[in-house]
């Protein structure tokens, strides 16, 4: 009898191996999409030179002229690219470099010899300066942009042949900006106050002294956290602190925007590990994955409980978020536990409802939308454009079940003969993994090219599936389908 493979879309890897069964459980460069495994797309070099430094910001947007630009910040540069991937160095002579990684003080050689039990997690009594992240925006065809490291706001007036300079009159300080669906500029963490929110004028980014005349002012939030970074939501402005969350609402003067919190115990875990999408906003948290869309509430995660125990979290200010809206996702880079750079993802579908994860790293991105497809840089300081062909350098596409019963009770099944559902037949391979309890001996069989029906031999009472996508290829998987007998006990 031919039995299906019925594994709901999406990776579930919370707590044991056999909690997965019946699901994915490990995947790297795939996707779910309508109801199909495909691998993502692939990547090719945009920029034509190797950047300087690390790039921890990036944004894609046109000019009046309908130029298209790219605006990156790295910890120690600024540039604008042209359509033609040529990068222009646009640093202010002023700018003031920061660093490439957090300088954690909770590592090795913290603290006297003895004072902590090996394997148990140091108290929290040092600190951590983060590593240099951009704020970067347009006000109106110009690039707007703040280092975490420098403070200024700084303004670029697409002359290639001129540097990026502090808007007049700005607050210095600051931790990051954003520009207001209303045409202000906020200045978050505003004269190093980590909690005042600073506006310009309406239409004026260099008047900043609130007068009866203008529209200008500023805000100390309630908050016990930092300012981190801000988002736009239909008719809202959204801050996120590190321990909360808080809401800015145009409301006309004297008082010009009311704010109000909207979310404690959510604060975003880097400055730029939320995406918004439209009304909502999605971040990722210390304390798990959030979304605000009316109202903040937690965001349940199939895959939550093996992300955060595989952060190292004293990189953790280098968490960087990539909205992919032609397939409604949304993706965190992150560095893993043994990394210090960058080297895993973690994605959410917020149209279907499910999650992947793999190992590949970019340090910043942006969404397609001015460029056809997004852009991202990789930690060797190229700008790379994404979901091109499917050439993923070194690695492969796969996708690995949990555990499968596919007898009743506590019989084995031996199974003779698997069908493919496979669009572009020869272009996956499938391997399969049996077990007769939850932790004994695993046996292994295949690979088998998913071309025709093929003539297998494998038994157990519990079976995995793991699908290899072959290089440069688009290929679907749908239902493969098992023929299978029960056997007896064991």
């Amino acid at each position: 009898m031919y039995i299906p493979l019925n594994i709901p879309p999406g990776v579930y890897k919370n707590g044991t191996e056999y909690q997965s069964k019946g699901r994915w459980n490990a995947s790297n460069l795939v996707r779910w999409y309508q109801n199909t495994l495909r691998p993502i797309g692939g990547w090719r070099k945009r920029s034509t030179t190797q950047l300087t430094g690390s790039a921890r910001g990036l944004i894609a947007w046109r000019d009046n002229s309908n130029v298209r630009w790219t605006g990156i910040g790295t910890h120690s540069k600024l540039y604008a690219m042209n359509e033609g991937g040529v990068a222009y160095d646009i640093t202010p002579t002023t700018f003031t470099v920061g660093i490439a990684d957090a300088d954690s003080k909770l590592g090795y050689g913290y603290g006297t010899y003895g004072s902590s039990s090996y394997g148990i997690a140091r108290p929290d009594t040092g600190s951590t300066i983060p590593a240099t992240t951009w704020s970067l925006d347009t006000w109106g065809e110009y690039l707007v942009g703040c280092s975490s490291a420098d403070g200024q706001l700084l303004e670029w007036q697409l002359n290639t042949a001129s540097k990026a300079v502090a808007i007049t009159n700005a607050p210095t300080g600051c931790t990051g900006l954003i520009t207001t669906e209303e045409r202000f500029l906020f200045a978050l963490g505003a004269s190093g106050n980590p909690r005042r929110v600073k506006w310009s004028d309406q239409e004026n980014n260099t008047v900043w002294t609130a007068a009866a005349t203008n529209q200008a002012g500023d805000f100390d939030l309630t908050t016990l956290g930092s300012l981190m970074c801000a988002k736009r939501v239909r008719g809202l402005t959204i801050l996120f602190t590190d321990v909360d969350v808080h809401s800015a609402a145009y409301i006309g003067p004297p008082y010009v925007y009311g704010f109000e919190r909207i979310g404690t115990g959510c604060g975003v875990i880097s400055k730029q590990a939320v995406a918004a999408t439209d009304n909502s906003c999605i971040w990722m948290s210390r304390s798990g994955f959030w979304l605000y869309d009316g109202f903040v509430k937690p965001l349940p995660s199939d895959v939550g409980d093996y992300i955060f125990n595989n952060i190292n979290y004293s990189q953790s200010s280098k968490i960087y978020c990539v909205h992919n809206s032609a397939y409604g996702e949304v993706w965190w880079f992150y560095p893993s536990a043994a990394s210090t750079e960058n080297d895993s993802y973690v994605s959410y579908n917020y149209r279907e409802g499910h999650w992947a994860i793999g190992s590949f790293g970019r340090t910043c991105g942006t969404d397609s939308g001015v460029f056809s497809s997004p852009m991202m840089i990789s930690s060797d300081s190229y700008v790379y454009q994404h979901e091109i062909g499917y050439i993923y350098d070194s690695v492969m596409p796969y996708a690995e079940s949990g555990p499968i019963e596919l007898a009743a009770g506590d019989r084995v099944i031996n199974i003779t003969g698997l069908v493919p559902d496979e669009n572009t037949l020869g272009e996956v391979k499938a391997s399969f993994a049996t077990k007769f309890y939850p932790n004994s001996t695993e046996y292994s069989y295949g690979p088998y090219t998913m071309n025709t029906p093929t003539s297998v031999r494998i038994t157990g009472r519990q079976i995995a599936v793991k699908i290899d996508g072959f290089a440069n290829t688009n290929w679907r998987v749908g239902t493969i389908r098992l023929d299978g007998r029960p056997g007896g006990l064991r």
